[in-house]
C-alpha cells in the first residue's frame, strides 16, 4: 500500500520532475536510468556507513534499505 501524499508537496514534486526531465532533454529513459544510478550509489553509501558506525553510536538503530 502506498503512503498518502501531501497535496501541498505535489507542486514542488512536479517541479522537481520537470527539472529532471528538462536536464535529460525530455528523455524519460535517461532520467530513470540516472535516478536508478543514484539509488545504487546511495545504497552503497548507506552500506559503508552501516559498517563504519557502532551500535552504541546509533543506540540500536539499523539502516533500512527499503521504503516502508
Amino acid at each position: 500500500m502506498k503512503p498518502k501524499r501531501d497535496v501541498s508537496a505535489a507542486s514542488d514534486e512536479r517541479q522537481e520532475i520537470e527539472a529532471v526531465l528538462a536536464y535529460h532533454d525530455a528523455d524519460a529513459w535517461a532520467a530513470i536510468g540516472t535516478l536508478l544510478d543514484d539509488i545504487r550509489h546511495l545504497r552503497r553509501q548507506l552500506a559503508l556507513a552501516e559498517g563504519a558506525m557502532s551500535r552504541g553510536m546509533t543506540r540500536g538503530w539499523r539502516p533500512d534499505y527499503d521504503r516502508r
